[in-house]
């Protein structure tokens, strides 16, 4: 009979396929025993590129990713003002239209109202009264030093002065809120700066005291009122990362993408469609968004504890002896090749398994496993 030669590494690989074709649970069950559990195969580039043995870097723990929510982008009240008339009148001028940016201090609104004049009036009359009620204060205090008068109506005399300096003050106040600028005439000016989301009057048109004349609003930062449903919601809590998706220029600079944070887990759900509402708050990109915009968000929410854990692809896990192992690529002197390194998997996401006992860096093995298989355990070893 014939005796055919095989050089080692042909024959391990012969071997090695042969092995992979058995059933990880006969292996496992049936398989020899390595003499030396975790010393290195040594292999040369030459063998490693003839078996096809390629390796793969242990990835480093994702963080958890909600699916696509619902959500509206609205602006937080603390940035939104209403201008309102304060009198009655008639709006003479406008000075700013929807959608256009304002300063704070600009005038907005111009209002003819005779009302103005009457709080002029007013003034006047609380001013002569304040300085005659000074000047009787003034000669009873002299008359009560020269024991003329009871203190009684030194005392009344005082209160009529307080009287009539807390009814000037009073009437100032008015024609302070009416911001009249002369006679008859009130300039309405922008409380901040912003642009107008609203004109809610017209030119020509009379105006009752506090009725609406325009809104504006900061739009920057700006919120997103976001729909999740319960199992989304009870992992979210303030400070969680979110990220805005979809938007067509976010494809140009990653510096572009529209993220933030939320700033509120809502407590009551939504009985039609059962969701939660979290409010969020967008510190990057928001000049992207418009206020009433329905997008898409993602949550960035905290891991679990086996997610944390680094992951390999579940075909690098070899069964052995009721261990797990991997084969980690290592040198040991002038010497390369693989050594076989117990693992413990914590649970499998998708093609992956997590894993620990593994380094940040290792690099194990995916690819010609059975060969490497075959070496460990001795087979066709001469």
């Amino acid at each position: 009979m014939m005796k055919i030669l095989l050089a080692p590494v042909w024959k391990a690989a012969l071997v090695g396929c042969l092995l992979h074709g058995l059933s990880a649970g006969a292996w496992a069950q049936n398989g020899p025993n390595p003499a030396t559990p975790t010393a290195l195969l040594a292999f040369t580039p030459s063998q490693i590129q003839a078996l096809g043995i390629r390796t793969q870097p242990v990835q480093a723990p994702q963080p958890a990713e909600s699916p696509a929510l619902p959500a509206q982008v609205s602006i937080p009240n603390d940035q939104q003002r209403v201008v309102a008339a304060p009198l009655a009148g008639l709006v003479e001028s406008l000075g700013a239209a929807p959608g256009e940016a304002v300063r704070a201090g600009q005038v907005l609104v111009r209002i003819a109202s005779p009302q103005a004049l009457e709080l002029q009036r007013d003034r006047l009359q609380a001013e002569a009264q304040t300085t005659l009620a000074r000047q009787s204060l003034t000669r009873d205090e002299q008359l009560f030093k020269e024991g003329l008068i009871a203190e009684s109506r030194l005392q009344q005399t005082r209160a009529l002065a307080a009287q009539a300096q807390a009814q000037l003050q009073e009437r100032r106040q008015e024609l302070g809120l009416a911001q009249a600028a002369d006679g008859q005439h009130l300039l309405l000016r922008a409380p901040i700066a912003g642009h107008v989301l609203e004109q809610l009057v017209s030119v020509g048109q009379r105006v009752e005291a506090a009725t609406p004349l325009y809104r504006i609003a900061r739009l920057q930062p700006l919120n997103l009122e976001i729909q999740a449903p319960l199992d989304v919601a009870q992992q979210a809590k303030p400070g969680t990362a979110l990220e805005v998706l979809g938007l067509s220029n976010q494809k140009d600079s990653k510096d572009q993408k529209v993220s933030g944070q939320l700033i509120t887990v809502g407590r009551h759900m939504d009985a039609g469609n059962q969701s939660v509402l979290l409010r969020g708050r967008i510190d990057q990109g928001a000049e992207q968004l418009r206020p009433g915009q329905g997008v898409s968000v993602r949550l960035s929410l905290p891991a679990s504890a086996k997610a944390q854990e680094p992951s390999i692809p579940a075909r690098a896990v070899v069964h052995q002896n009721k261990q797990t192992w991997v084969f980690v690529a290592a040198r040991e002197g002038a010497q390369s090749g693989f050594r076989p390194t117990p693992v413990r998997l914590n649970g499998q996401r998708g093609d992956a398994v997590g894993v620990s006992g593994l380094a940040p860096d290792a690099q194990v093995v995916v690819d010609g496993i059975a060969a490497l298989k075959a070496r460990w355990l001795g087979i066709g070893a001469e």
